[in-house]
């Protein structure tokens, strides 16, 4: 079924009238849309509205109202990612995939073997956040995460978090089932996964970490590749969490 994010104003008691240009282009235009097709809609308060479209004229569409709910396509805890930009369809894949595994925002941050420029990354924000909202239409998500301007790796680490956890193929000292069985993740916790580039974080960098005494943790012997580590280690801690 479609989905679409609403304004609560747009809802009238058992019935929904959809004004918003885009929303009415993709929906009464590149879906061609019919009266009696099926629309799953979400307003900013997060209740889902399952309905049905009852009439379409040249500026809006007219749904009823046949089911609405507090959505549950949501995390328990609030986690978010920092990592260093990387090249075309890669960086692209991250934010598609960080929004599908429930992250509540990325902040794209400059390291010391960053691949990409500043003055490139900062070029390809606007992308990447069309890219995190068509993601969240699809995978029906109730908030859509953030994508912040690029900053630099200090500053993200002075935020204020509940945990910051780091994951580097080398200088690691734990697993992150090692970890969390010793630190379990609490409901409402606010964590912030770091990850590096292509070529790993620097010297000065893990110098940096164990100064400020952040666990750095180990995804497996294996070596991934930038954006197969996000996936995998947004994966991981979800399932842990849930295991």
């Amino acid at each position: 079924m479609p989905h679409f994010f609403i304004g609560s104003s747009e809802v009238k008691d058992k019935e929904i009238c959809i004004k918003d240009g885009e929303n009415y282009r993709h929906i009464a235009r590149s879906l061609r849309a019919r009266v009696g097709e099926k629309l799953l809609l979400i307003d900013e308060n997060q209740i889902q509205y399952e309905t049905e479209i009852t009439n379409i004229t040249n500026s809006e569409i007219i749904c009823e109202v046949k089911n609405s709910y507090k959505s549950h396509r949501d995390l328990e805890f609030d986690l978010y990612l920092a990592q260093s930009p990387l090249r075309s369809d890669a960086q692209l894949s991250i934010m598609e995939k960080s929004t599908e595994l429930g992250v509540r925002a990325v902040y794209p941050v400059m390291t010391d073997n960053c691949a990409v420029k500043r003055d490139v990354a900062e070029k390809k924000v606007e992308k990447w956040r069309k890219v995190m909202f068509e993601a969240s239409k699809q995978c029906e998500r109730a908030k859509i995460p953030t994508c912040y301007g690029i900053d630099s790796l200090e500053n993200i680490l002075k935020l204020e978090f509940d945990r910051i956890i780091v994951f580097g193929e080398r200088s690691t000292e734990q697993s992150l089932k090692e970890y969390l069985g010793k630190n379990g993740i609490k409901k409402g916790e606010r964590i912030l996964v770091v990850i590096g580039p292509e070529g790993g974080f620097s010297k000065r960098e893990f110098d940096m970490f164990k100064e400020k005494h952040l666990p750095v943790i180990s995804l497996g012997d294996l070596i991934l590749k930038a954006d197969t580590a996000v996936t995998v280690a947004l994966g991981d801690i979800i399932y842990e969490y849930q295991g």
